[in-house]
Order: C-alpha cells, then sequence, then structure tokens
C-alpha cells in the first residue's frame, strides 16, 4: 500500500486539468480527452528548441563508484557467489561442492522435509501471496496463529509480524521513539537498527562495544526532553559474542530506560529449547521488547516484534513499516510454524549445533587463530587489514569451502574476521576438513605462523 494512496478515503484529485475542444471532465464536455499526440505522429513536424540537459550532480558518485571494480581486478572479490542448490553443509556452485560456513541456517531447517512440506500445503491454500498489507486484506489466519506462538515462545504478552527482520527494528524502534527522545546504541548493534534511530529523528548516542560501563556513563549525562530506549544485539551478528545483558538491565532500570534487544542470532541457538539470549540470562521479563527474525534458525524470511499487549497494540495501528508493507506470504508463515515447532519438539537439534559448535572453536582455536569473545555458532576468525581478508577467503573457495569475509568497516579497521557459522546439520568430517583447510590457508597467508 502506497502511503499516498486513497485506500482509507477519497482519491486527492478526481481527475486531471487537461482539455480538448474546449472542454473539460466533468464540465459539460460530452468525453473525456484522451493522450495528448506525440509530434512523432505528423511526419515533417519538429520537437520545440529545448535546452541541453543540465549535469546529474546527484549520479556522480554512481559514477565516479570503482572499489568493487578494483577488488574484482585483483580476483579477490567475494561476493554475490551464486549457490545452485540448498543452504545445507554442503552446496553447489558452479556444479562443484563446496562445504558451508557461511549460512545462517543454524538448526538446518531450511531443508528439513516437513517444512518443506508445510510450505507447500500453505501455498496450495492460500496461495502464493496475500495482495495486501495486515492493516487491510493480508491478514490470515496463521499470521495471527504465529504471533501467538511466537510471544508464547519468548514469554511476551502478544507479537507483530513485520515482513522482514530489518522492517521489524525500523518499525519498532522509529515508531516507539521520536523527535524528543534518546536512542543508545552498541556500536556493533545492526544496521538496521542504525537505521531505524536515524529514521526517528531522536537523539542517538552509541557505547563501546559490550562496555556496560561506558553505557553507564552516557545514560547519567542524557536528558532528553522525552523517554530513552537502549537497543542491543543478544546476539552480535559478525563476532558471534552474547550482550551482557544482566548488567545492562541493572543500568536502564536505574535511568527509566526501555531496553530492547534484538535476538536475531539467539532465537533458536541460546536459552532453553532455544527461546534466545533473554532466557538464556533468565532475564526475559526485564526486557521490554524483543525482536527476532526468521531467516536464521527458523528456515523463512521475515521478524517480529514482542512485548506487552499495550506496545504491540500501538505498533499495529501506528507502524509504518508494517502498515505500508504487503503481508509475510503464506508459505513463508507455514515454515516459521513448522520450524518453531520442530525447535521446541525436537531439543537434539540444538544439543547438535553446541556440540558441532565446540568441535569447530576446538578445531580453529588449536591451529593457532584468534577466535575473539565468540560464546556461540558465530566463530570468527581475525585475519587483519581487508584485502588479506578477501585473499583468505577466495583462497578458501579454492580449496572448496565456503566462508563469509568481514571487513574491518564491520568491526574496526585492521581488524577484518573471517566468519565462520556452524549448522546442527554438519557432520564431524565436514568440520574437520574445513578446519585443515583454513589453517592452511592461515599459514599460507601469515595469519598463524608456519609450523617447523
Amino acid at each position: 500500500m502506497n502511503e499516498r494512496s486513497t485506500e482509507f478515503g477519497l482519491p486527492r484529485s478526481a481527475g486531471r486539468d487537461t482539455a480538448s475542444n474546449g472542454n473539460s471532465p466533468g464540465a459539460g464536455g460530452d468525453a473525456a480527452p484522451g493522450p495528448l499526440p506525440h509530434p512523432a505522429m505528423f511526419p515533417g513536424a519538429e520537437e520545440p528548441d529545448r535546452p541541453p540537459p543540465r549535469e546529474k550532480k546527484l549520479l556522480q558518485k554512481v559514477e565516479r563508484y570503482q572499489s568493487s571494480a578494483e577488488v574484482r581486478a585483483l580476483g579477490i572479490y567475494p561476493y554475490f557467489r551464486c549457490i545452485q542448490s540448498c543452504q545445507n553443509p554442503e552446496v553447489l556452485i558452479g556444479g562443484r561442492k563446496f562445504i558451508m560456513l557461511g549460512s545462517n541456517n543454524y538448526l538446518g531447517l531450511v531443508s528439513e522435509p516437513r517444512v518443506i512440506e508445510a510450505a507447500r500445503a500453505a501455498a496450495l491454500r492460500y496461495g502464493t501471496g496475500c495482495a495486501g498489507s495486515r492493516l487491510l486484506n493480508g491478514t490470515l489466519d496463521i499470521h495471527e496463529e504465529l504471533e501467538r506462538k511466537l510471544a508464547a515462545f519468548v514469554d511476551k504478552e502478544d507479537a507483530l509480524l513485520f515482513s522482514t527482520g530489518y522492517q521489524a527494528n525500523l518499525g519498532a524502534i522509529a515508531t516507539i521513539a521520536g523527535r524528543n527522545d534518546c536512542v543508545i546504541m552498541d556500536r556493533r548493534d545492526h544496521a538496521s537498527i542504525v537505521d531505524a534511530v536515524m529514521m526517528s529523528r531522536a537523539q542517538s548516542h552509541r557505547f563501546r562495544h559490550n562496555d556496560v560501563d561506558h553505557l553507564q556513563r552516557i545514560l547519567e549525562e542524557t536528558e532528553p526532553r522525552g523517554g530513552v530506549m537502549v537497543v542491543v544485539d543478544g546476539v552480535f551478528s559478525m563476532e558471534g559474542d552474547v550482550a551482557d545483558l544482566p548488567r545492562i538491565i541493572d543500568a536502564c532500570r536505574e535511568h527509566g530506560a526501555v531496553l530492547m534487544v534484538d535476538d536475531a542470532h539467539g532465537l533458536g541457538v541460546l536459552g532453553e529449547r532455544g527461546r534466545g539470549t533473554c532466557n538464556h540470562f533468565g532475564v526475559t521479563k526485564d526486557v521490554d521488547i524483543i525482536m527476532g527474525t526468521f531467516s536464521k534458525s527458523l528456515a523463512s524470511i521475515g521478524g517480529f516484534i514482542a512485548a506487552d499487549a499495550h506496545t504491540i497494540e500501538f505498533l499495529r495501528h501506528n507502524s509504518r513499516a508494517m502498515i505500508f508493507s504487503a503481508s509475510m506470504p503464506p508459505a513463508s508463515v507455514a515454515s516459521v510454524l513448522k520450524a518453531l515447532e520442530l525447535i521446541e519438539t525436537e531439543p537434539e537439534r540444538l544439543a547438535q549445533l553446541w556440540k558441532n559448535t565446540e568441535f569447530m572453536r576446538g578445531a580453529l582455536q588449536s591451529a593457532g587463530f584468534d577466535t575473539g569473545n565468540s560464546t556461540t555458532p558465530i566463530i570468527p576468525v581475525r585475519v587483519g587489514e581487508d584485502h588479506q581478508v578477501f585473499r583468505m577467503c577466495m583462497l578458501l573457495h579454492e580449496e572448496g569451502v565456503f566462508v563469509n569475509p568481514v571487513p574491518g568497516l564491520s568491526v574496526e579497521p585492521g581488524n577484518a574476521l573471517i566468519r565462520v557459522s556452524v549448522m546442527a546439520t554438519h557432520e564431524e568430517r565436514h568440520l574437520a576438513e574445513a578446519a585443515a583447510k583454513i589453517e592452511k590457508v592461515g599459514r599460507q597467508l601469515g595469519v598463524i605462523p608456519v609450523t617447523a
């Protein structure tokens, strides 16, 4: 639904200010005029003289952009690799098998036959899309069922679906926070949080990564006319460390700040039966708003906000990111419902994920790699400069191992890393082979010392 559309009332203008033979629609003419003829319809007719077009300065930066071409010219461009199969422990690229260590499919449910069948059945029953906003014609019974089950899963009163996780953050933060408020973020928060704060027009501050003392000082010095919100990732997506929620909660409580946790990478991974970071610390009741996504452990796409009933009702009627977007397609909703059921009824998946995680982290650390403060299936391998991390990524690609490069822009300059992510469906042979190849390339590039 377009925000300038007229679905709530009459059109802004009932007609166009056009004229033909002295008449206009609704002003005594017998018929509405057709489109004006183009000069090319009349042989010999000439276009009127027009001044030459002015230079489009806005596009100068587009024309000057060379960064991707420079990296391609070096043969180390690591992005947009085309995968020809499902996100399993092994994937096909160019007809060749690769060990996949770059997927967020933590529990392996993307290719689970029961999840696929649920999606198929929903598409047959409801069609491939909802053709409208949740506010109007786009709410199905399965949307409401999923909202109820998500709220129960994370132990909140209510939940609201969004079509993507990015929109969930935009839809919550930019709706609740406003010009007179202040939002405080961890420096490593996801980009969607940063963009949401900019959209809200609230005053903003960023504290040093997981440094609660710095957060405390900012809270002490902040005196907005309105309220204060603190937003943190539960699990930080690039380095795999976990927010210090107990201490963050204490700081927020002392200063009357609302706390929101983006648990995109915590749901399905941490807590009792994958209930997330807040459950992991036993602090769910002290966290005001929980955000989650479906594109990781929940085998689909979309996102949600869970909170008390008043907050969700406010978002349901005021969040532009939800109101002016088409609703989640039925197959995606059904996939999440089935994935959620399997997470709760088959805890062995989570147990296997953690077994695989500890195996891979131990193998990388034994080889001499610095894996930072990660305590989750996201395992960073610190490399150094951006070009070095691109080289390592593409050398591993040649070895048949798919990993993701994280340049300094996403962490800190000079601290670029290879992001390794583990799945429950990996077999030990996959992880052992990949770890050996990562060690081989790491020694080749001098990331770790060459053994005698």
